[in-house]
């Protein structure tokens, strides 16, 4: 037997600690298998599960592209969906996080942050997700996007709302001319904790008011809108963030369709929601 002096065992015993520590960090690096029941989405495998006191989809594409990109859609999963479809043909996860009502609030945000952090460190999806917010789903993701910069890689809004006084607020709180939804807004109130209307219509919590900080980090937004909308009109929310954007030095492009009113949502050729993930996948 060798003798091992206090010195070498020292060393063994510490550098049998780091390989056990290295074992330990290799085997929590492997993705969790995704839980929930099972079923098809566009031909793409959907799990269904529970997050917390809350529920979420993942689309999981057939060949995910190399760092697992994904985008995580604000609200309506489903709906108006082939810009999704395609984004998971063409190899990104899509993601969905059900906490309806909550309009982006800070109570939204802290759900989508406890989310993300699963999503990344757990099931091993890219750390910077892109974004694609339509109509109400607007408020989730650019409040998201200004919270989290750094863990946001694209935003795409779908005639997206942008400013909460133009929709729920509208002409029945006299805050915009879209149609607008007294209901709606008083679930606002409430998500947001604000006290009154005069408390909400004073508050700098809307995606208008907060672009700086996705400007700061050269965050893309492509921006898909009719002018004719009567719900979430233009005028008030995707073309004030593009002029705001734009002379804040955001990288920000905009397909506009003529005529077209809040409804039907996307567009005939998705192919430009696709290239314009695709192109800031690349450059980030």
């Amino acid at each position: 037997m060798i003798p091992i002096s206090s010195m070498n065992l020292k060393r063994l015993l510490t550098a049998v600690f780091l390989f056990s520590l290295m074992i330990g960090q290799c085997r929590s690096a492997e993705p969790k298998p995704w839980q929930g029941s099972k079923s098809q989405w566009n031909g793409s495998a959907r799990h269904d599960f529970k997050f917390g006191d809350t529920t979420a989809i993942i689309v999981v594409p057939d060949k995910p592209l190399p760092g697992n990109p994904w985008v995580w859609r604000g609200e309506f999963f489903g709906a108006f969906a082939d810009a999704d479809a395609a984004l998971v043909r063409s190899g990104w996860h899509l993601a969905y996080l059900r906490v309806p009502d909550l309009f982006g609030s800070p109570k939204a945000i802290k759900v989508w942050e406890e989310f993300h952090k699963s999503m990344v460190e757990e099931h091993g999806l890219h750390p910077r997700p892109g974004l694609i917010g339509l109509s109400r789903g607007g408020l989730y993701c650019m409040n998201w996007a200004a919270a989290h910069p750094e863990k946001t890689l694209a935003v795409y809004l779908d005639n997206a709302v942008c400013d909460f006084k133009s929709w729920p607020g509208g002409k029945p709180k006299q805050l915009g001319t879209g149609k607008g939804s007294e209901p709606e807004w008083a679930k606002l109130l409430k998500a947001y904790g604000f006290g009154s209307d005069a408390e909400a219509v004073s508050s700098k919590a809307n995606p208008v008011d907060n672009l700086s900080p996705l400007a700061g980090r050269k965050i893309p937004i492509l921006l898909v809108y009719g002018d004719s909308d009567t719900v979430v009109p233009a005028q008030e929310n995707s073309g004030i963030v593009y002029d705001r954007y734009k002379a804040l030095g955001g990288p920000v492009e905009r397909i506009i369709k003529p005529g077209q009113d809040h409804h039907p949502h996307g567009l005939k050729d998705v192919g430009p929601v696709v290239t314009f993930f695709n192109r800031s996948l690349r450059q980030q």
